[in-house]
């Protein structure tokens, strides 16, 4: 699906929820109400809703403020939110303390400290994944 389509679904869902009527003049007059910059035109939000633009980030923001979503879901969907979630809970229930201390003392190198540092850790994920077939077995 086009991602106008979705994002237009999307805005017309949250409206809803929110108990707005899903319109083009409903859009302009709310949003107008909250944005300091030039006023939007019931064209631009009839735009929006009707799987032709998608707004700047900012205005996506005042957008998702309004219809009490989160400006990523508004804009991207929740498989987008899930994904970047399960990713945070892989980091925070795979890494423990030495490594945290690990990571810490990493991003306090200089630049082209943690390039080297990098480039090795590569290397062994590398010979480990070439290595990690069927028969092989773990060494530590």
């Amino acid at each position: 699906m086009n991602e106008k389509i979705e994002f237009s679904n999307r805005l017309r869902d949250a409206m809803i929820k929110a108990g707005y009527l899903a319109s083009p003049s409903v859009i302009e007059h709310e949003f107008n109400l909250r944005w300091y910059g030039r006023s939007i035109s019931n064209q631009a939000a009839w735009g929006w809703l009707n799987s032709r633009s998608i707004p700047t980030q900012e205005k996506l923001q005042v957008l998702a403020e309004w219809l009490k979503v989160e400006p990523q879901v508004l804009r991207f969907g929740e498989v987008v939110r899930n994904s970047i979630q399960q990713h945070k809970q892989r980091w925070d229930e795979g890494v423990d303390y030495l490594e945290r201390e690990t990571f810490d003392a990493f991003l306090k190198l200089p630049a082209s400290q943690r390039k080297i540092i990098r480039e090795v850790i590569l290397a062994f994920a590398k010979v480990h994944a070439s290595t990690d077939g069927p028969d092989a077995r773990d060494t530590d």
